[in-house]
């Protein structure tokens, strides 16, 4: 018996021998209390988004960790998924002349991002990995693996015309090759079965075509960035081993699960289970004192963005900015801007940390075991 306290659009999925990545994924929608609806909208529309390998993770991780083997590894380009079958035949979302509709949009995919897009609609983006926003009016929204996030559309008052929407699927790091990434799909957006589609392929040539940035975004419950009282750095990078490998790794540490799983370790060791040295040399553990505001800044100096993902609770996304590093950096990520939070930082479970670059997020020390974790770790 667990009871729930949060709202909003989330996704329950398996780490245990990666069986996410093998399909143990799915939507896990908690709706609001009758009455305590901050908006209003006449339906609610669910659209999952996955990447589908036809390898095995076993498969795939033994090739990605050859290092005889290219990179990208032969398994690399993936198939689409949108509410669990091709992203092209997705069933149709049926519109009515002047309703509003909730499209909740949830990224359950491994590795690869998509950018989504309804053309001839205005999109009001008003929830991001369930905490709600202020209004924020957008084209586009890439949206990273285990990021979610909610739309306000209002449909058209006539229904002379049908829609499409668009979700390009892509993984920036992977070379394109046509027909394999990136891959675009569309859906439907049906007022009437009798009219034509709308050409929309203008939408996206125009000049102020305006993707989703969530450090522009506001909470809508208006809570001010909080004042931290400590402060932790992560530097975050791949490099090649002597095993022939390129492994991830967080301040040089490469992670290793420990023999003791760190639950029964913080369970069981008393005083010492304050001391990070207990739950193993490669589980990069920080100890936090409960109650602390911690700002935790994470440097990202790599040529792919870097998705990572908090389990249970979220934090306030308070600072973009370039990256520190002294090696160099291609010309297109030089003169990257320090962007920071209006009034009312959001607030979010899932970051996605772009290229060169870094973030700062401030969160509350409230519980025992936290997980922090990279959202596409299950390249493999």
């Amino acid at each position: 018996m667990y009871k729930l306290e949060n709202r909003g659009s989330y996704w329950i999925h398996g780490h245990q021998a990666h069986e996410i990545s093998d399909g143990l994924r799915a939507a896990f929608i908690i709706n609001d209390k009758p009455n305590e609806h901050p908006y209003q909208y006449d339906e609610d529309y669910l659209l999952t988004f996955e990447d589908w390998f036809k390898e095995e993770f076993a498969d795939r991780m033994y090739q990605t960790l050859n290092p005889k083997e290219s990179f990208p590894p032969p398994h690399g380009y993936a198939s689409g998924l949108i509410n669990g079958v091709n992203g092209n035949v997705t069933q149709e979302l049926k519109f009515h002349p002047g309703k509003t509709y909730r499209i909740r949009l949830v990224n359950m995919g491994d590795l690869n991002s998509f950018q989504f897009s309804l053309p001839g609609h205005d999109m009001q983006v008003i929830e991001a990995d369930g905490e709600y926003s202020v209004p924020y009016i957008t084209d586009g929204i890439d949206i990273a693996p285990a990021q979610r996030y909610s739309v306000l559309v209002k449909a058209h008052d006539t229904d002379a015309y049908n829609y499409h929407f668009n979700a390009t699927m892509h993984a920036n790091f992977i070379p394109a090759s046509p027909g394999l990434t990136p891959r675009v799909y569309t859906g439907n957006i049906e007022y009437n079965k009798n009219s034509p589609y709308q050409d929309t392929r203008a939408f996206y040539e125009k000049p102020d075509f305006k993707w989703l940035n969530d450090i522009e975004m506001e909470a809508l419950d208006g809570q001010p960035a909080m004042i931290p009282t400590r402060n932790v750095y992560q530097d975050i990078g791949n490099k090649l081993y002597n095993t022939g490998q390129h492994l991830d790794h967080i301040n040089n540490i490469t992670f290793a699960m420990p023999n003791v799983p760190t639950l029964f370790t913080a369970l069981s060791m008393g005083s010492l289970a304050m001391d990070p040295r207990v739950y193993g040399p490669q589980t990069n553990a920080v100890v936090l004192n409960y109650g602390e505001i911690v700002e935790l800044t994470i440097n990202s100096p790599a040529q792919l963005p870097h998705p990572i993902h908090r389990h249970g609770l979220t934090f306030q996304i308070v600072e973009y900015g370039p990256a520190s590093t002294p090696f160099p950096i291609p010309e297109k990520f030089q003169n990257i801007p320090v962007r920071n939070a209006l009034a009312a930082p959001m607030r979010r479970d899932t970051m996605s940390i772009p290229e060169y670059s870094y973030i700062k997020v401030r969160f509350r020390a409230v519980s025992a075991i936290n997980i922090l974790h990279s959202g596409d770790s299950n390249y493999g």
